[in-house]
């Protein structure tokens, strides 16, 4: 008979019904608990990092869905700097990567979108920005939160009536301190921590502290934690943003064009060079990403009878970024017609892999973006036995996530006759780029272009949820409840942008404003991968001197008709659960059964033809689910899971506006009728507890997507879209084409989004936790924990492929979109994570390392098959050493190897996007509790 605590909570039931019951279960106190007895007989008391594995391996075993866990060692201490990171030691869980530090994860090869996460049982949604723009989707940003606020990560990957639905790929209940599980009186942390990276040179500060108190009869108790970070992290690197095809003006002196077409029978040369790829716009430069981050966490709670538990919590958190971009490039796309090709290679994947140009259009450029996210929530829950066997929960509360980019700034030095121009790609990775003479002489620039394009993003949620537990006979229970859900999502974009000639008068014959020293400083790349060679030092823009001479934050900031959007859903529904117990041939047996209803209503809102439309609409689903625990010995669980899930469409593809690319002649629209991403999981797992903290394991899952939203396009002109001109930004090249005319039947790639046939994925995860006490009680204090996921899907794309020469249009032709078979986008194929350490109680020594394969993360663009990265590895390494009973010495050390992370462009060429690295960061400190 499964044994209750005064809650009535059986430990066999539910981690999968709430985040409190997770938080409750990580008392520090309780941690000093776990223990194995030598073989002397003597108890032997675990403590520190191995109590942590002891007790989140003791919440999987006991969970009834197929769950796993991360609890801190002790309060305020988390057992990695970043929630994403420590994620990542989960078995099918994989990172992405923001300057550096984790970011978004993903699950069982399902992308950030497919997961919800739920912050003191509430789901919620924070969002920082990336290389692009704030982050407007589903997906939540690890990074904007401090770890040190966090007691516990639960992971639920198999799904139940009672956990929210909205999720393809896992539940994640992040939780934060509960006074009342700590010891009685006053408890107190303070970590102080420098932080140091091999690229930038400094030591930053990083700063933690936490207060707790419960009275002597454990009914009352509050405790407030607060964390500060503020530190800088380089980004060195190349980018080609995209390869393309285009005929050039001229090849090995050959003439190809007149005017913009090829001349009459054109050369082999001109041809060739023509179908052939080239980089976009090759260039080196340094990203750098000074970040300042704080948060807050605060818990009431109150238990004034064993019958009544009331708790409070709050979180706050503020993530503020300058990112500041220096770059050397050439402007090949749009401009190819001027450019003259000598000394040419073409490799065996159709790459103008090294060239000799001339009249290149030579930029510098500078960009600066502020971003601030603001996050904070309040919750409430009140737990209520009302008879021996009926209890009674109420949640509600709200949370705001505002990413606000109040700058965004690009000045842009041109020098658009530039001779002597070299670039050669046969390193993919690290390609040499060599500018002629002039690239370190401000008087061979002009001031060409200004920008800035600010940008306001808003996440609301509203929760309310009221659930009851009835026992209604031993080992049988009946569960149920309702819930209201409301969801707002507004997002604004404005811009400043011009060219210099069209906001002032330029002299005859020139594009810009003459570049004096007074505006512009020198630029030196560093460390960034570069072949003997390159150019590695080029004039820049003098950001404060070249915005104040443009007035540019005087100038009107112009509404982005595709900018602006919106989407208000409103969740509401029930669900109902039983969870039992019973014995089958001998065999206990465990498991849950119900059926979650959702009806959601969905107003999306945009700019259409120049007019804000409002698109309504609803849609219910009924979600079964049933999870099955077979005990066949003390020591092996058998799970198995079968439901049915949704995830809601993406968020920037449900307004019925749409955006203009003026570079790449792309309209994107959304479509306010997606359905959900709907599908069914099926989860085998065995799980076999060999020893005290150890286990070996096998899971096998299988999910069919049975609607599955797919990007589409089709080919148009300017005019076909209804968009009105004012829309395009002067001397841009759709402008250009368009309203100056220069082309005005140009075609422009149409793309939205229709509801697409399907998918399906299925994988297996391996996991080994393994204390070497097994072998031997002298090396109880060594282990390892590694675990290994394989996944496969396959989606069919149609996408059109590399443009061709046909003589009878005397052109370039895209040929009809083709059907390609891959998987789902963001889905790495192979992953594996493993961690050795050493803990005795006063040292404890961990390395981690994080292998995930390369993956196709959008279908690309610029007539390129798919686009990517490549596969990444990390390696970490901890060591503390506790001085006393209250002072913990600590050095950490991330991304040891200091790997590149390399983007490409096509699957089967592999051509350079990006190649980036971050440096190896060092973190030393101290901590004191007292």
């Amino acid at each position: 008979m499964a044994m209750q605590n005064k809650w009535g909570i059986r430990s066999w039931t539910r981690l999968a019904c709430g985040a409190s019951l997770a938080a409750l279960a990580v008392s520090p106190g309780h941690a000093q608990e776990a223990g194995a007895t030598a073989a002397s007989g003597d108890e032997i008391v675990v403590t520190g990092f191995r109590a942590s594995l002891d007790k989140a391996l003791d919440q999987k075993r006991n969970a009834t869905g197929a769950v796993d866990v991360i609890v801190a060692e002790d309060i305020a201490k988390f057992p990695d700097q970043n929630l994403a990171e420590s994620l990542q030691r989960i078995p099918g869980i994989s990172i992405q990567r923001d300057a550096g530090e984790g970011r978004a994860i993903t699950v069982r090869g399902l992308g950030a979108q497919f997961t919800r996460v739920r912050l003191n049982g509430m789901e919620t949604i924070a969002t920082s920005t990336d290389g692009a723009s704030a982050n407007r989707d589903r997906a939540f940003d690890f990074n904007v939160f401090a770890s040190e606020l966090f007691t516990s990560l639960v992971v639920h990957k198999t799904a139940s009536a009672s956990l929210d639905e909205g999720s393809l790929g896992a539940v994640v209940d992040l939780n934060t301190g509960n006074p009342l599980a700590g010891k009685e009186g006053l408890t107190a942390v303070v970590s102080v921590q420098g932080r140091y990276n091999d690229l930038t040179k400094d030591v930053d500060p990083r700063l933690a502290g936490l207060v707790a108190w419960a009275n002597a009869d454990r009914t009352f108790g509050v405790s407030a934690s607060v964390a500060w970070a503020d530190y800088t992290t380089h980004e060195l690197g190349n980018n080609s943003v995209r390869w393309a095809q285009a005929p050039f003006r001229s090849v090995d002196g050959e003439t190809c064009l007149a005017g913009s077409d090829f001349v009459a029978d054109p050369s082999a040369g001109c041809i060739e060079v023509a179908e052939a790829f080239h980089p976009r716009i090759p260039r080196y430069g340094l990203v750098s990403h000074a970040r300042e981050r704080l948060g807050a966490t605060a818990s009431i709670q109150f238990e004034p009878t064993e019958n009544t538990k009331i708790s409070i919590d709050g979180l706050y958190s503020t993530f503020k970024e300058t990112r500041d971009e220096y770059w050397g490039e050439v402007l090949l796309r749009s401009e190819e017609a001027g450019i003259d090709v000598s000394n040419y290679t073409i490799d065996a994947d159709n790459n103008l892999i090294s060239a000799d140009l001339d009249n290149v259009y030579v930029r510098t450029e500078r960009y600066s973006r502020q971003s601030k996210t603001k996050f904070y929530q309040l919750s409430g829950r009140l737990e209520q036995r009302l008879t021996d066997s009926f209890k009674l929960n109420l949640l509600g509360g709200f949370s705001k996530s505002k990413a606000d980019i109040p700058v965004e700034t690009t000045l842009a030095f041109d020098d658009t006759d530039a001779t002597g121009y070299h670039y050669d790609y046969s390193n993919m990775k690290y390609p040499l780029l060599s500018f002629g003479a002039g690239i370190d002489d401000p008087t061979a620039f002009e001031l060409a272009e200004f920008r800035d394009r600010p940008s306001f993003l808003t996440n609301k949620f509203k929760t309310f949820a009221a659930d009851f537990d009835w026992d209604v006979a031993d080992r049988f229970s009946l569960l149920g409840g309702g819930f209201f859900r409301q969801f707002d999502f507004d997002t604004i974009g404005y811009r400043r942008d011009s060219s210099y000639c069209a906001a002032f008068t330029c002299a005859p014959g020139t594009n810009g404003l003459p570049v004096t020293g007074d505006i512009a400083e020198i630029f030196e790349l560093g460390k960034a991968g570069q072949p003997s060679g390159n150019t590695n030092a080029w004039v820049v823009p003098d950001l404060d001197a070249g915005t104040a001479l443009v007035d540019l934050y005087g100038r009107p900031a112009v509404l982005q008709q595709g900018e602006q959007r919106s989407v208000t859903e409103k969740t509401y529904g029930g669900w109902f659960m039983t969870e039992f117990e019973t014995d089958v041939l001998g065999m206990r047996v465990t498991g849950n059964a119900g059926v979650r209803y959702a009806k959601t209503d969905q107003s999306s809102s945009g700019f259409n033809s120049g007019t804000f439309v409002t698109v309504e609409r609803s849609y219910d689903d009924w979600l079964p689910s049933f999870n099955l625990n077979l005990h066949p010995t003390d020591n092996i669980i058998l799970r198995g899971a079968i439901a049915k899930v949704i995830t809601r469409p993406t968020l920037g593809s449900l307004t019925p506006g749409g955006s203009v690319d003026q570079f790449n002649f792309r309209i994107t629209s959304g479509n306010p009728f997606l359905d959900p991403y709907r599908a069914t999981t099926y989860d085998l797992a065995a799980e076999w507890y060999f020893a005290p903290g150890a286990i070996a394991s096998v899971a096998l899952f299988v999910k069919d997507i049975v609607s599955f939203p797919l990007s589409d396009s089709f080919q148009g002109t300017y005019a076909d879209s209804g968009l009105p001109t004012s829309l395009l930004t002067v001397n841009t090249p759709a402008y250009n084409a368009v309203v100056r005319g220069d082309d005005p039947n140009r075609e422009f790639e149409y793309r939205t989004t229709i509801n697409g046939p399907g998918a399906n994925l299925k994988g297996v995860e391996l996991s080994l936790q393994l204390p070497f006490s097994v072998f031997s009680d002298s090396l109880r204090h060594f282990g390892v924990l590694g675990n290994a996921t394989f996944v496969k899907s396959d989606v069919d794309y149609a996408i059109r492929g590399a443009l061709e020469y046909d003589p009878a249009e005397n052109d370039l032709v895209a040929p009809p979109a083709g059907t390609y078979t891959q998987p789902l986008l963001g889905l790495a194929k192979r992953a594996w994570n493993a961690t050795v350490y050493y803990d005795d109680g006063k040292l404890s020594v961990r390395t981690s390392a994080a292998w995930r394969s390369g993956y196709n993360d959008s279908t690309s663009g610029n007539n390129n098959v798919f686009e990517g990265y490549g596969s990444s590895f990390n390696l970490d390494a901890s060591i503390r050493y506790a001085l006393t009973d209250h002072i913990e010495l600590s050095i950490e050390g991330t991304n040891l190897t200091d790997d590149y992370r390399y983007r490409f462009v096509d699957l089967e060429a592999n051509r350079n996007y990006e190649n980036n690295h971050y440096g190896r960061t060092f973190l030393f400190g101290a901590r004191f509790k007292i």
